[in-house]
């Protein structure tokens, strides 16, 4: 696998820690500051430096606080990175896109001077169905829809319309609270779309954009918490559509990041300075004469309320004490995170755009099946992203690289021909195996778990807040929920304090 890019500049606890205490520093061969030996106190402890708890500690300087960010990895972004290419270019091996409605997102980014280009969409989509590859254009009446047979087609429709329909009931902040909560909660998403997905063809279209969304599959999902996150997929002037979550052209993938989307917590981290400590795991938190002591390996601080922005299962690897109410510890045993990889190929030039294809397949088969066209803007050379997700993915999670890769050229070569079987370079990053998430792109609920814990998601454990992009109220597991979740944590704090 790529070695993921790192951070490279000094990390150490800035602003009022050097009155508190000095922090001590190694630094690695690769350049990258770790903190030694420490202890020093801050009025807000920040435990992960990905994109929600780079955005609270932002605005918690901004609202005159002091405060330490704890990231465990030797790099910030969380499940966003860019991985380096032997060409000296770099791809995205976490999230890339953004599109309408995903305002705040947006707005981190134009802050940062991070520019934003269109997702290469000009030529037709691939079908490649039973065996059978079938182009098909996206801008007809039909729009990004495969093209299925008719009476799938129908049904697919009547089923999306369904679903976006039952989703406007569902409160964002509240879901389990919908009026048909407990109902909707107590069955997965297969049994529903098994009783109204009818036509086989329809049934693969909604089970192609589940893996798509969410990494899993339809029988590991309540049906509320599906809805929820249709009813996520917008702001608070526009309401969530399953449309706008698979769609590339106006949808969720509409946009990517010039130079890639790391450079956003990149530049962000830069921003705080000194208070990023990378390579810090944070193993306890424990309060103590009123404040909290929160101890990661090389540094420990001492702080008047911590915010937690790590993945939700991941919380409960950290130790607290006192121990967190018990609902919130059940809620994070209770939502797994998905399985998912990302396989980037690249080859001297994007040769599909010759064969009028714009590089995105949805297929019925094999370990990859959907894929984007992820070449730099001015196509000066080409590359082939592949999800690998759910199923697929957890069937290759102990293969090796090479065995990996052999599966997903042979896909590639399936969908666009023998030139896709010689690429120059290849890159995988599989985040099952990433130590620090676990999976991706979010963590989900099974049945029963929103309407029976879900309260406790966004709820302060005493001074302990909670962010991350599960615990957003709009674009759950996408990049703009994390910024959401962090200026919400925030907030709650400096009103606190």
């Amino acid at each position: 696998m790529a070695r993921e890019r790192q951070l490279s500049r000094r990390s150490l606890l800035g602003g009022a820690a050097a009155a508190a205490g000095a922090v001590a520093l190694t630094t690695t061969a690769a350049g990258t500051a770790t903190a030694a030996s420490a202890l020093t106190t801050v009025d807000v402890a920040v435990i992960g430096g990905g994109i929600a708890g780079l955005t609270a500690a932002r605005d918690l300087v901004a609202g005159g606080k002091t405060v330490a960010v704890l990231e465990a990895r030797d790099r910030v972004g969380g499940r966003v990175v860019n991985l380096s290419l032997a060409n000296g270019g770099v791809t995205e091996g976490g999230g890339e896109f953004i599109g309408p409605t995903q305002d705040r997102i947006k707005a981190l980014a134009d802050s940062l001077g991070v520019a934003t280009f269109t997702t290469y969409n000009t030529g037709k989509n691939l079908l490649y169905k039973d065996g059978t590859r079938t182009p098909y254009a996206t801008d007809g009446l039909l729009g990004s829809v495969p093209p299925v047979d008719a009476a799938g087609l129908a049904n697919a429709a009547i089923v999306q319309a369904k679903l976006d329909d039952m989703a406007k009931t569902v409160p964002v902040d509240a879901p389990w609270t919908a009026p048909k909560a407990a109902e909707w909660d107590k069955q997965t998403f297969e049994s529903w779309l098994n009783a109204n997905a009818i036509v086989p063809s329809a049934k693969f279209l909604l089970d192609v954009a589940c893996t798509s969304i969410f990494s899993a599959q339809p029988r590991e999902l309540s049906l509320l918490y599906v809805l929820f996150y249709i009813a996520a997929a917008g702001n608070e002037s526009n309401a969530g559509t399953l449309e706008r979550l698979t769609d590339t052209a106006n949808g969720a993938q509409e946009s990517r990041f010039v130079g890639g989307s790391q450079q956003v917590p990149i530049k962000l981290a830069a921003t705080l300075g000194d208070r990023v400590v990378l390579s810090a795991p944070v193993r306890s938190v424990v309060q103590s004469g009123g404040k909290y002591v929160v101890t990661a390996d090389g540094v420990s601080v001492t702080a008047k309320k911590v915010i937690v922005a790590v993945p939700l299962p991941l919380t409960g690897r950290i130790a607290f004490d006192p121990l967190l109410p018990a609902a919130r510890d059940q809620l994070s045993q209770r939502m797994p995170m998905g399985s998912i990889g990302k396989a980037i190929a690249v080859y001297d030039t994007p040769f599909w755009r010759a064969d009028g294809l714009n590089g995105q397949v949805v297929s019925d088969s094999g370990v990859v099946r959907s894929t984007f066209d992820n070449s730099p803007p001015d196509g000066s050379y080409g590359a082939l992203m592949g999800f690998i997700e759910a199923d697929q993915m957890r069937a290759y999670d102990a293969s090796s690289t090479d065995e990996v890769k052999a599966a997903v050229l042979k896909d590639y070569a399936a969908y666009f021909g023998d030139k896709a079987k010689s690429p120059t370079s290849f890159v995988l990053q599989r985040w099952d195996n990433e130590g620090f998430s676990r999976g991706g792109p979010v963590a989900y609920a099974p049945p029963g778990v929103l309407t029976e814990y879900g309260a406790a998601l966004r709820k302060p454990a005493g001074g302990i807040h909670w962010a991350g992009t599960e615990t957003s109220t709009y674009w759950t597991g996408y990049m703009d929920g994390a910024v959401r979740s962090g200026e919400r944590a925030a907030r709650e704090v400096l009103a606190a304090l």
